[in-house]
Order: structure tokens, then sequence, then C-alpha cells
């Protein structure tokens, strides 16, 4: 069969680059197309430069000719990557915390979809994996990382650094600790203004005497609002990972939470997005899954905007029952949910990795992995 160039740009006028919005003929992404009998050559210029994104074009290219030209038509994809002459990622800024190499931010546009959960079991893969981790329970009015790492009665010391007088974070399972939760009680509701929450998380920030960490997580509150802007223009924030859940209503507010960090005024590179309560699993059926929240929801919406999905966790009666004992489920060992947390998490190291080679780091640093070990190196 001999194909023409319309018909090809016909077919391609129903889809866009992922992402980029706009179809990929109108918005001039697609700059070229020829066309030889049944083969078929389309040169592609796209703005994301992760594998993903490249890939995912590829394969939508390929698809529509396939399925709206000719099935047996042979294509040749060449993509190429121009990056915009202002970059959707800025150059990191805000003050830079002696001995903290990279700062990630654990967002979600929508509470209850187990934003906590993910951030503590990430520390503990991380620190598994040999790096040394802290995290910043950001969440003023609900903080939840005292009870998931069994230190709710803990309380910070403080401890001399240089004639400065810091707070030394609590620690447990080699993971260092800090909580607005440490300086109330159980039943104490914090009623704070934007200002007085900002500066609280301030202190925690700045007067603590961290020590030298590769990773510091920060579990922010749900959606965007005072404490997310505060933190970001505070810290020099590496990147953000989103929590969301299948659902259809969780997934609106993820992309908004994204779409916060991505800002022009903001620009935080979205390392990607994690699945929580991707399927129901009984214990006394174990190799049964229900999509009680709907199926690749958080998947379908990473491919959409052209974010890196990190993976999926299950909902698991034991995952519950582990963060209200205080013992992550990433702290077992090779278990189903243990391997899940492990997996995410090194896909979060490696989407650091891109983010790093791409962008400034926070401090003179890169991160490696090889064969599934990670190492940090200056």
């Amino acid at each position: 069969m001999k194909l023409t160039k319309q018909d090809i740009l016909t077919a391609l006028e129903t889809i866009s680059v992922p992402g980029e919005g706009g179809n990929m003929v109108e918005t001039g992404a697609v700059k070229n197309v020829m066309t030889f009998g049944d083969e078929v050559i389309v040169d592609i210029t796209i703005t994301n430069p992760s594998l993903q994104a490249k890939k995912r074009t590829e394969v939508d290219i390929m698809k529509t000719i396939h399925e709206k030209v000719y099935e047996k038509a042979k294509i040749s994809v060449n993509v190429k990557v121009e990056a915009p002459e202002k970059p959707k990622v800025n150059v990191i800024k805000g003050n830079a915390i002696p001995g903290i190499k990279n700062i990630i931010a654990v967002a979600s546009g929508k509470g209850g979809v187990g934003k906590s959960t993910v951030t503590a079991n990430l520390a503990v893969s991380l620190q598994k994996m040999g790096f040394k981790v802290g995290v910043l329970d950001a969440d003023i009015y609900g903080p939840s990382i005292p009870i998931m790492f069994d230190v709710e009665k803990e309380r910070p010391l403080a401890v001399d650094i240089n004639g400065k007088s810091k707070m030394r974070p609590i620690e447990n399972y080699g993971v260092k600790i800090l909580s607005i939760g440490f300086f109330t009680q159980p039943d104490q509701a914090v009623v704070w203004r934007g200002p007085m929450a900002a500066k609280a998380l301030n202190q925690m920030i700045f007067d603590a005497h961290w020590g030298e960490i590769d990773f510091l997580l920060i579990d922010l509150p749900p959606g965007t609002g005072d404490i997310h802007l505060s933190i970001m223009q505070s810290l020099p924030i590496t990147g953000a990972v989103i929590v969301s859940t299948p659902q259809v209503v969780a997934l609106a507010d993820a992309k908004k939470g994204v779409a916060m960090f991505q800002q022009e005024s903001i620009n935080v590179p979205v390392l990607g997005i994690i699945e929580n309560m991707a399927y129901f699993t009984p214990n006394e059926l174990p190799n049964y899954k229900y999509y009680i929240f709907g199926k690749d929801g958080a998947k379908n919406l990473a491919e959409d905007i052209g974010v890196k999905f990190l993976g999926a966790i299950p909902l698991v009666q034991s995952i519950r029952e582990a963060g209200d004992v205080g013992s992550p489920a990433a702290l077992q060992i090779d278990t189903p949910l243990s391997e899940a947390f492990k997996e995410i998490t090194q896909n979060v190291v490696q989407e650091l990795v891109n983010r790093n080679e791409s962008l400034p780091p926070t401090e003179a640093i890169k991160i490696t992995t090889m064969a599934g070990c990670s190492s940090v190196k200056k």
C-alpha cells in the first residue's frame, strides 16, 4: 500500500505530545513526515527530556498510524528533545542546610491517601539501602510521623553545636525525625495561622542539628497552601513526590499538586507519582486483586502529564497495622510489601539521578545506582 504524507498528518492531528497539550501537528512538534510506499518516517521534537515522554511519544505515533492509516505500515520515529529557553524547572534556590544533600517533598493534593505512610516507608527503605535519612513532619495540623515511628512520647533534647543551642532530632530505625507532634499533647489541637505555623517549621528546620544526611524527606500537609509555599521559599527542594489513590477525586487533586510544583514561580522538579491503595488483596485470597478505587488511575495520570510512575502499593491490612504500632511495613524482610516499597524507593533514587544530571544539584554531589545498590558521591 502506498501511503501519503497527508494521511499521516491527518492521523497525527488526533494526538498530542505527553504533557504539552494541543495536537502535535498544530503545535509544530512534527517537523517532517516522509513516506516511501508502506514505509513512514516521522521527525518530531518535544520539550520533555524524560525517557518516559520520548517512549510514550514514539508509541503513540506508531499506534495511531497503525490504527488510522495502515496496520502493516513500517514506521520509524525520530524523537529529538529541545529544552525551552526557559526550562520548566529552575535552579534550586533557598537556604541550604549544611550536611543535607537532598531534600524530597512528599505531597498529595488530597488528605487520606496515605502520604505519611508512604513517607515513613520511603525513609526506612532508603535507610535499608545504606543512606542516612531524616524526616521532617511538616503536617502542622495533623502530625502522624511520631506514631508511625513509635516515638510519640519522645521529646527532642538540646545540644550545643559551636556555641549555639540546637534541637537534636529523635531517632528510630536509623531515621532522624522532627515533628510538631513532639511539642504538643495528643489531645491538643494546633490552632495557628499561617505565619505562626511557618515560624514553627523554620525552627524545626534551621534550629535543628540534622548532622550529615543524604535525604531529608518532608511530609507535607495535604492540599496547596501556606505551609507548602513557606517550605519551598525556605528550602532548596531537590524534588517532589506525589501520592494519590486511583480514585478520580484523588487524581484531580493530585494533578493540582503536580501543577503547584510546576508553577513558574515555584518550579520544583516532580520526580513522579506513587499510587497508594492500588488494589485490595485479602489475606485468605493472596492471589486476588480487587480494584476498589479504580484501576491504574495514578499510572494513567502520570503518563498523561509526562511524569514518572514510581510504582503501586496495595491496600493491605498489615500496612495499616504496621503504621499504627510504629513499625513501618518496609522494615520487614522479603515480603511483598517490603519489596514493593524497595522498588518504589529505587525508582525515586533513579529519578533523582536523572534530575541531578540535567539540573544543578543542591550541593556538589551525585547519586549513582548500580545493580540494585545505591551510593552518594560528592
